[in-house]
């Protein structure tokens, strides 16, 4: 596991980072997540209610609105993970294509992507949690991956043909830098896969990327969530710019 070189944030954007510090995630949870035909194992600290009375949170918020969200196993992930089965035989990802995980929490869609026999970069802007997305791809098996501290807000200077992100519309101010990031990395002809639990931000998300130009489809995606209650989301398969003209997007249900 190895940062690549070439994966450096552009200026003039400063970006934002945190490192949540080991003893607030001294406790952690192991659980098994089958997606598709295949099982992993996903350690994760589980507590992000009480990592939100840490001081270290506190202060990060103060600095930028931090949250730790990525401490948890979110549905959106199994989402985009059950997504990536799903679409591999329709999709021309050669085997060792590189997808890069943006938010990547403790990684399981990335993980997932690497069963495929992609290479994948987990990133997120707390540099722990990408610890643990690499900590969970090595106990999974896998080594053909990298980590990058990253803030979407300032795009890394290269490209890649998929981009991976799961539930990161959770806010409106998430969004035009979303956007942003797919301009500057996906290369041409790429993808960029995203699940949302279909959360109130949607329609202003589909509404961007319309008016950026983007082509997507929408695929209505279940996972399992708290108590074994049913989650409904979505996953959008997001296509790089064709025209600047608005696009009608397609449901596939």
């Amino acid at each position: 596991m190895t940062v690549p070189a070439f994966a450096s944030a552009n200026p003039p954007n400063q970006p934002f980072f945190h490192t949540t510090p080991v003893e607030a995630v001294a406790h952690l949870t192991q659980q098994w997540v089958t997606v598709g035909n295949r099982t992993f194992t996903i350690t994760y600290p589980g507590n992000a209610d009480q990592l939100l009375d840490h001081p270290s949170t506190h202060e990060a918020f103060s600095a930028d609105e931090y949250m730790p969200y990525w401490a948890e196993l979110w549905p959106s992930a199994y989402m985009l993970g059950q997504a990536l089965v799903q679409l591999a035989p329709e999709s021309i990802w050669p085997d060792g294509c590189t997808a890069l995980e943006v938010g990547c929490g403790v990684g399981l869609p990335g993980i997932v992507a690497l069963s495929l026999g992609l290479h994948v970069i987990f990133s997120d802007y707390d540099k722990t949690a990408v610890t643990f997305a690499a900590q969970n791809a090595e106990a999974n098996g896998f080594d053909r991956f990298e980590i990058l501290p990253l803030d979407w807000r300032v795009p890394p200077n290269f490209q890649v043909p998929l981009l991976l992100a799961a539930d990161v519309i959770y806010e409106e101010r998430n969004i035009e830098p979303l956007i942003g990031l797919m301009r500057a990395v996906l290369a041409p002809g790429g993808v960029c896969l995203l699940s949302d639990p279909d959360r109130s931000t949607r329609g202003g998300f589909c509404f961007a990327l319309k008016r950026a130009g983007f082509a997507f489809t929408r695929y209505p995606m279940t996972a399992p969530g708290p108590e074994g209650r049913e989650v409904k989301g979505s996953v959008y398969k997001i296509c790089t710019p064709v025209s600047t003209s608005f696009n009608e997007a397609e449901q596939v249900s």
